[in-house]
């Protein structure tokens, strides 16, 4: 789970910083988007190593939701009682909203996908070619930028709680200091991707991004 999750930490990052091209308009945005598609020729096909990386995550989610789910039922069975009282005084909000946020994070990538890369459906419910657009005309739309604002949150405390447990499993808290600095790391990463990825939508909102 911890490989799986670094993988896409790394995708993310990457994919936040193309987003913030969208601040450079219109042109830059989509020479962005096309570029993408052609890295790696002619030694590769076009969209080649885009089917790659399309493969790697595909791989890498299906290993994280399985972990998940072992690593729920390995909970469960190792107490089959539940608490007459139970007090998280020593579990964050975080690790406390895991599973419900990574089924959030997964629910918005189904629809990000739809939006974004499978369909390429503007809200007017016209298919589009053009990148830019696609994105102006999505979070333009109020409802669109909640819901991508919400992932993001959802997105954001899932990073805080998996860096961490990363660390963890990684044996690289082994004392208090290397904890904190894993605590720290994990607020970072978090508020940086998070951050990052709901500036777009704010400011197309906000009528700073246009067509």
């Amino acid at each position: 789970m911890a490989a799986s999750g670094i993988i896409f930490i790394g995708f993310v990052l990457l994919h936040m910083y193309g987003n913030l091209k969208a601040f450079s308009g219109h042109d830059a945005y989509n020479e962005y988007a096309e570029h993408l598609r052609t890295i790696g020729e002619p030694m590769l096909p076009r969209e080649g190593l885009l089917w790659i990386i399309r493969a790697v995550l595909i791989v890498s989610l299906v290993v994280h939701v399985y972990s998940a789910a072992k690593l729920w039922r390995r909970s469960n069975h190792a107490r089959t009682q539940r608490y007459v009282v139970k007090k998280n005084l020593a579990s964050s909000f975080s690790s406390r909203w895991m599973r419900w946020g990574g089924l959030t994070i997964l629910l918005f990538l189904i629809w990000h996908l739809v939006n974004f890369t499978i369909g390429k459906v503007n809200v007017s419910g016209g298919a589009t070619n053009d990148p830019y657009n696609l994105l102006v005309d999505t979070f333009d739309t109020w409802w669109m930028t909640i819901i991508y604002l919400v992932a993001m949150f959802a997105l954001g405390m899932h990073l805080h709680h998996g860096v961490w447990s990363s660390a963890q499993t990684l044996g690289l808290t082994n004392n208090a200091r290397a904890r904190r600095n894993a605590k720290a790391l994990g607020w970072i990463v978090a508020v940086v991707i998070a951050g990052g990825f709901s500036l777009v939508p704010i400011f197309v909102l906000a009528g700073v991004i246009t067509k």
